[in-house]
């Protein structure tokens, strides 16, 4: 029997009317009770305003679900009470003739309806045999929120019939993910994106504990999993559901248990988030499915019903791992966590090292993959690193490190860094540990030398953005190619190609990956680095050559060398610094003379604040915040611009790098459209973006971005403890970016914020009616719960009149003393603190790239002028000017000219086009908001 109470006679009325024209039509009634009831299931239904929902909060339960009817499943607003019928089209034959609105699940062939009844209960019909179970409690909510609570108490479980068959194709889709192999920060990020997506997309979700092994164990190792379960999963280093070592899996009779399992717990798909040979795993799982089913039946195990409803295994890989050495995709998740935690650590190391002019051996993880010493090295400006990829003879390496290390020495440098991949090993193949470092500097260089291992540091932690980022996209487009897949798709892996989330052939990936492995052990160490991507070549040719900038002959003739320039323009960003020490170490190798304007374009007109670059001088900058060169906001038009190209003539500036924001963009603009006045503008000048907000055409990706996400989603977490301690507070966050949205965007998808208002959409006022609706449900449901702290991110510009103030203001005065509202701005912040891995390594390279990009622009800059020395506007000028930026899966240069003529919206300071719109619907998705 089911229970409901109504809180007044005309609902009571009402309830009853619905539920008799739903075949409910024996009823018995007494005073202000009765029961309802065909021949499966009884309904009880009283008058009881005590126990009952408000007629205000049945109205706005009920309205929120309609408004909603199109854009989201119900059942993740609120969970529904659903009964067994056979002739679901005459259930919607009744519910149209009585002008009731109701959901198809799915659309195309309805298995599923589900109806709201006057007192805003969702009930639901069904041809499935196991409906959603409920649970008895006294008291409820009308919510459209994402836990278990139920808005109706009930007296005892439903009864339902099950004497009708199931046509085989009437199964709703059950995706299962489990983590498996070694743990990595971002992981349970991944499982939250997966379980909610799969929950969003109308299927039952499922997580499998302790990786393979409870796969083959079952039983209470396979469980599903609700949409509140995750809560605050976001911000959890490791993974919440465990992962272990299966050797049981390996063979065929462990997986014969496992696919039994599977079976058991009705799971269609599988996601599996985890290393190569985890993947490889699920793939070989994969394809012995069918065997394995045929097995089970043969022998009884399963019944053909069962046999005819798994006949076929999806399958998709989510790559986690902080070694990075999976091919086919830039980056794995935790590998950018874990160097994070490298790069602090040796930035404390070197804070020591340097007092007492001490040398450390650093070791690092990575066994087949020298990704996170080679970019580690190029983040601290490490002297030497050691890498599975690219060794030499021990003879030889001992003497090229000591010669490196002497002639830094030589020049002043008091520390001494070396970093040693745990997989580290000399052309033999024989390994090279951290003390075989050590004795070589001590005997053959006579330094104070001390070894860090910093084990498994390195993989614990929360993660960082850019890992909650690539974790969660990747496990929203897995769910999505389970669902899609079919038994002659081949098993996709989710992987990133620079900004663009990418789907390749999974068992292609295993078999690059493994043939590297391959390659070091023959000795084919030249097949490596053709099997690494182009950015790890890069990488390591970077590192090579501003390793050994000042000593070093250079790498060009005496005849190419020039004089570059680089100069900040705009507020300071994260990895200003870095792109002046990777340009001022690459000129140096290259026989370029670096020089660096200071304190921007009113610094060159005003002050004559030019001068070149000493290797001593910026032998730290990598590690600082802000720009030691320093950075205003001043354009060439507001200063100078006759005295800019004078000063560029006298010193003899053959390039510009322009790193900087908007500001940066139109003073590249003003530089190129000035060239027929000023024959000292004829020069190649490229401009890399940087500033977090991000606002810069031309580039989806800016320095500085990512250290401010960083930023942001460390002061989020430390928010959002704060409210959940609470129980009953939610936190309004404000945030810089301009009239741009995008940092806004990021940081609630990383952080998991209930919603964001940002420049592009405004403040709608039903929107924030709603938004505020909504947290008043939530905190109803969560009823104290743990991670329960409610978050809402605020672009500083996204309304004039709605201040976050007057928003905090707001909800506290909506809220009927339900739970309280604090405001917190964290302004400047964003823009200090040590950059991030990604903001020093993408500076790195691109400083390069933009050097490289000058270097090979002369001859088009020398066309462009005629006989009279007049300068000659043509496609191949115009080109010399460039904005250097990520778009997609590409590097790309860009005509200035083009981007400010067609893709700047110059009025509000950004692009026209935005990117990260999908992330913006991915961010409302996760936390489940109801948009107007």
């Amino acid at each position: 029997m089911v229970l409901f109470y109504a809180p007044n006679k005309e609902l009571y009325e009402l309830t009853k009317k619905f539920y008799k024209s739903l075949f409910f039509q024996s009823y018995e009634e007494t005073n202000d009770q009765c029961i309802l009831s065909n021949n499966k299931t009884s309904i009880s239904l009283l008058i009881d305003p005590e126990n009952s929902a408000s007629i205000e909060e049945i109205k706005t339960n009920t309205e929120n679900l309609i408004k909603h009817i199109n854009k989201r499943d119900w059942r993740t607003y609120q969970s529904a009470i659903t009964f067994n019928v056979e002739n679901l089209k005459e259930i919607e034959s009744i519910l149209t003739a009585n002008n009731v609105q109701f959901q198809q699940k799915p659309l195309n062939n309805p298995l599923e309806v589900y109806a709201i009844d006057p007192l805003g209960s969702i009930i639901g019909f069904s041809k499935l045999q196991n409906p959603f179970a409920v649970k008895e409690r006294k008291h409820h909510s009308h919510s459209h929120s994402h836990t278990e609570s139920h808005n109706l108490s009930i007296g005892s479980s439903i009864a339902t019939a099950n004497n009708s068959n199931t046509a085989t194709n009437d199964v709703q889709q059950c995706i299962a993910v489990m983590t498996s192999g070694g743990d990595a920060p971002g992981m349970n990020a991944n499982v939250r994106a997966i379980i909610r997506t799969a929950i969003h997309k109308n299927c039952k979700a499922y997580v499998i504990h302790e990786g393979y092994s409870g796969l083959v164990n079952g039983g209470d190792f396979i469980k599903e999993i609700h949409w509140s379960d995750v809560n605050g999963w976001l911000s959890d280093g490791g993974t919440n559901i465990g992962t272990a070592r299966c050797m049981e899996f390996k063979e065929r009779e462990g997986r014969l248990t496992a696919c039994h399992n599977m079976i058991n717990a009705g799971i269609t798909a599988l996601i599996v988030c985890g290393g190569d040979g985890s993947l490889t795993g699920a793939d070989l799982f994969r394809a012995e499915w069918p065997s394995l089913i045929k097995e089970l039946l043969d022998t009884g195990k399963i019944t053909q019903d069962q046999f005819d409803k798994h006949q076929f295994l999806n399958i998709c890989g989510t790559v986690g791992s902080i070694d990075n050495d999976m091919s086919s995709t830039d980056v794995t998740i935790g590998s950018y966590s874990s160097l994070d935690r490298i790069c602090k650590a040796i930035d404390y190391i070197d804070a020591t090292a340097n007092s007492h002019q001490r040398a450390f051996v650093i070791e690092v993880m990575g066994r087949h993959c020298g990704w996170l010493a080679l970019m580690a090295g190029i983040a601290t400006s490490a002297d030497y690193i050691f890498i599975p990829e690219s060794p030499s003879k021990q003879s030889e390496w001992s003497e090229h490190m000591c010669k490196v290390i002497s002639k830094h020495r030589e020049r002043g440098k008091r520390k001494t860094i070396v970093i040693v991949a745990e997989g580290a090993i000399d052309s033999s193949l024989n390994p090279i540990s951290c003390n075989d470092v050590k004795d070589i500097l001590v005997e053959k260089l006579g330094l104070d030398t001390r070894v860090t291992t910093l084990g498994h540091v390195q993989r614990g932690g929360p993660a960082v953005a850019f890992d909650r980022y690539l974790a969660t996209m990747q496990g929203v487009y897995a769910v999505d190619a389970v669902l899609n897949g079919n038994p002659d798709t081949p098993s996709p892996m989710i992987g990133i190609s620079e900004n663009k989330i990418i789907k390749r052939n999974l068992v292609d990936a295993v078999k690059l990956t493994k043939s590297v492995a391959e390659a070091i052990n023959a000795k084919d160490f030249d097949k490596v680095m053709e099997l690494r991507d182009t950015e790890f070549s890069e990488h390591l040719k970077y590192f090579k050559a501003i390793n050994s900038a000042d000593f070093k002959d250079p790498s060009l003739s005496s005849e190419n060398h020039k004089n570059f320039a680089i100069i900040n323009v705009g507020a300071p960003a994260g990895g200003m610094n870095s792109a002046t020490y990777a340009f001022a170490n690459y000129c140096l190798s290259r026989g370029h003379t670096p020089y660096a304007i200071y304190n921007g374009f009113s610094g060159l007109s005003r002050h004559e604040s030019i001068r070149s670059l000493d290797w001593l001088e910026i032998e730290n900058w990598n590690s600082l915040g802000g720009s030691e060169i320093g950075t205003n906001r001043d354009t060439p038009l507001e200063t100078d611009i006759g005295l800019i190209s004078y000063y560029l003539t006298k010193y003899k500036i053959d390039g510009l790098l322009i790193v900087g924001g908007f500001e940066a963009l139109e003073s590249l603009h003003q530089l190129e459209n000035s060239r027929s006045s000023y024959p000292g503008l004829r020069i190649p000048m490229v401009l890399i973006p940087a500033t977090i907000s991000n606002n810069v055409p031309g580039t989806e990706y800016s320095l500085g971005s990512d250290t401010c996400l960083n930023q942001l989603v460390e002061y989020c977490d430390i928010i959002s403890q704060s409210a959940s301690a609470t129980r009953n507070r939610c936190f309004v966050v404000e945030v810089q970016g301009g009239n741009c949205g995008y940092i806004a965007t990021y940081a609630q998808l990383c952080a998991g914020a209930e919603c964001s208002y940002v420049p592009e959409e405004g403040i709608d006022l039903k929107q924030l009616n709603l938004d505020i609706q909504t947290l008043k449900i939530n905190f109803h449901n969560d009823n104290g719960r743990n991670k329960s702290g409610r978050i809402l991110i605020k672009s500083e510009l996204a309304s004039k009149a709605l201040t976050t103030d007057v928003i905090g203001d707001i909800i506290s005065s909506e809220s009927n003393g339900r739970f309280d509202s604090r405001t917190a701005i964290p302004g400047h912040v964003q823009q200090g603190g040590i950059p991030s891995p990604i903001d020093r390594t993408r500076a790195t390279r691109l400083a390069i790239k933009a050097i490289e990009f000058m270097e090979s622009n002369f001859d088009n800059i020398s066309k462009a002028e005629n006989e009279i020395g007049e300068f000659i506007r043509s496609p191949e000028a115009d080109s010399t000017a460039a904005v250097l930026g990520i778009q997609k899966n590409n590097v790309l240069f860009t005509p200035v000219s083009k981007i400010w003529d067609h893709e700047t919206h110059k009025e509000n300071r950004m692009r026209k086009i935005i990117f990260w719109d999908e992330a913006r619907e991915v961010a409302d998705m996760l936390v489940g908001r109801v948009k107007v």
